[in-house]
């Protein structure tokens, strides 16, 4: 460890991202990234943003992409915010409105991300067992606590919750903020922004990343109540004034004004993953129902970690989450059709061979 770190350096247990690795012909399935790539819109005005004008600082309140955002989402631009992909938005929110003198609650089956920050910012956090379906239940959520978040649908089983569900949630605890991370929410959930206008305490954060295609230019956003909206801004003027450049704002103003585009891939998506679930189910997989761009399963034959080495063994990359109640399973992201087949022409052949410990 080097003498210059400091104590928080040292003291730190980071997040691990998805593998990116550099094999011939991989079918890379691990990171929940969209097969279909961009708008063409959107490729087009970040091409034409990469001008002269890359001199000048961007705008710092991405006036624009906020109102196109508001439009899309029915809400005003002063109820939205954005940052450089989700994660730094939710990173923000931590700071701004989940740092309570009360434990911050999330599920013990979640984005990893979330205990990293709440180590990071030095939040007291409590984690709320989901049920042997691994699914969310709100109501073991009725008790003492400082703040919520959840993911929905959550990460990385894909269940989601229904909106009446997450309106129950709010009832429950309307003095506290509760942040729902929406993603996944396009390829098939049911968000909560509506519920905003009811609800000054919830934030409602989403990406660009999984279902328009734009992870390289890392563009995440969080719609709310604007008392919530300009804690996220004092927060971000305090650690980055300027975190959007330019071809980020027009690729991302680009991208919503293509909602045809948006539709279809999404549509694809989502019949893909209807795909990859079929055949799962008749190779003799538990596949837990998704409503995101992944699935999550096991093989009662095999370890999660045994078939996550023999895939890529096959080019092909999956993520495997190594904890006692996720080890069982894979979360495999929904590819292009060719990408699907060879997933199941790999699977098909690894269970041809002798079957290792099982995944119980």
């Amino acid at each position: 460890m080097n003498p210059f770190w400091s104590q928080r350096a040292r003291d730190l247990s980071p997040y691990v991202p998805g593998e990116q690795p550099r094999i011939a012909n991989l079918v890379k399935l691990n990171t929940n990234e969209s097969p279909y790539g961009p708008s063409p819109l959107a490729l087009a005005a970040i091409r034409a943003a990469a001008s002269d004008t890359m001199r000048l600082y961007p705008d710092p309140e991405a006036t624009e992409l906020r109102t196109v955002l508001a439009a899309h989402h029915r809400v005003k631009p002063e109820q939205v915010f954005v940052g450089n992909g989700s994660d730094e938005v939710l990173a923000h929110a931590f700071v701004a409105l989940l740092k309570q003198p009360r434990p911050l609650l999330f599920p013990d089956i979640t984005y990893s991300f979330y205990p990293v920050w709440a180590q990071s910012f030095d939040l007291a956090w409590e984690t709320v067992p989901v049920d042997s379906g691994m699914c969310i239940r709100v109501e073991d959520y009725r008790r003492a606590a400082g703040s919520i978040v959840i993911a929905n649908p959550n990460a990385p089983t894909g269940i989601g919750l229904p909106r009446a569900a997450i309106a129950r949630l709010l009832e429950d605890h309307p003095d506290i903020p509760v942040l729902i991370d929406e993603a996944c929410v396009d390829f098939g959930g049911e968000s909560a922004v509506p519920l905003i206008a009811d609800h000054p305490n919830l934030l409602v954060v989403q990406t660009m990343s999984k279902s328009r295609g734009l992870a390289g230019l890392r563009v995440g956003y969080a719609l709310g109540d604007e008392g919530l909206i300009e804690a996220l801004r004092r927060v971000k003027d305090s650690f980055n004034s300027y975190p959007l450049g330019r071809p980020a704002q027009a690729g991302a103003v680009a991208s919503v004004g293509d909602e045809a585009y948006f539709n279809e891939t999404c549509a694809r998506i989502v019949a893909g993953r209807q795909a990859m679930t079929r055949e799962l189910l008749r190779l003799g997989f538990f596949v837990l129902p998704s409503c995101a761009n992944f699935v999550f399963a096991r093989h009662p034959a095999w370890a999660g970690a045994d078939l996550a080495t023999a895939l890529r063994e096959r080019a092909v990359l999956v993520r495997h989450f190594n904890k006692p109640r996720t080890a069982p399973y894979l979360r495999i992201t929904v590819g292009a059709d060719g990408d699907t087949e060879r997933l199941i022409a790999a699977v098909a052949d690894i269970l041809g061979t002798n079957p290792r410990q099982g995944a119980g």
